[in-house]
């Protein structure tokens, strides 16, 4: 079942389209950077995942088909056909999907702290399971260390708790069935097939989608380039947006 996704518009209205899909336990205020960096030129389409934000909560287990067939039906109700396509984690596994499913429709394609095979798959249940019992707020401490720093939580207070606050707000059963997706997700033997032009972005302090996990993919996929960001966790471009926005205009413009 597809679900209804709830999206925000920026930027310029006639330019080439760039989705930009976030994280788990995030929302669309993630590319809160990549905005004014990019609107110059591009029509930018930023959503929310199902079951996250403002989107539908579908219950039960999903799979990242099913959350790549959420983005297309979104851009079909907006006619967009083709599109550049960002995404950061689960977002960014939304994009191999894309880039596999609908090869035609896709032009170019960042993918940013994710996987092409999340570690410890059987884990995603266990944490579906516990979200389930517990609600998102048991996570929200063990998100230092993993999403950023300390130090840079120190630095940065006010934005880490805007951070933060995306995942207290997101609802159990929707940050349920996206662990589930996650963890059934194994694309690493079709990544040769992907042909849209592909960056990859690391943080060397990301644990979660280690510098290794997504190079893996640019030296799969045949057209890759990548890029490591010193310092970063897990959400580069909200962390480190001066280094991930460069780097996203000279891939997309």
């Amino acid at each position: 079942m597809t679900a209804r996704l709830h999206a925000v518009e920026d930027g310029a209205p006639d330019g080439r389209v760039l989705v930009l899909g976030p994280s788990l336990g995030t929302d669309l205020g993630l590319f809160a950077a990549q905005v004014p960096a990019l609107g110059d030129v591009l029509r930018i389409i930023r959503f929310d995942l199902r079951g996250h934000g403002g989107s539908e909560v579908i219950p039960g287990p999903c799979t990242m088909a099913d959350l790549a067939a959420d983005v297309l039906g979104l851009l079909d109700r907006l006619g967009v056909d083709r599109f550049h396509y960002a995404g950061v984690s689960i977002g960014g596994a939304i994009g191999q999907e894309l880039a596999l499913t609908v090869p035609d429709r896709l032009d170019r394609l960042a993918v940013i702290a994710s996987a092409a095979q999340f570690a410890d798959p059987p884990s995603w249940s266990v944490r579906a399971q516990q979200v389930r019992e517990q609600g998102t707020g048991f996570l929200v401490p063990s998100r230092t260390g993993t999403w950023f720093s300390a130090s840079w939580s120190e630095q940065h207070p006010e934005e880490a708790d805007r951070l933060l606050q995306m995942l207290r707000a997101t609802p159990a059963e929707g940050y349920a069935a996206c662990c589930e997706a996650i963890g059934g997700f194994d694309v690493r033997d079709r990544l040769g097939k992907v042909s849209a032009p592909t960056l990859t972005v690391a943080g060397t302090e990301d644990p979660a989608t280690t510098v290794e996990m997504v190079q893996l993919i640019a030296h799969q996929v045949p057209a890759a380039e990548s890029i490591v960001v010193p310092g970063a966790g897990h959400l580069p471009n909200a962390t480190h947006s001066d280094e991930v926005n460069a780097a996203l205009r000279r891939h997309f413009l």
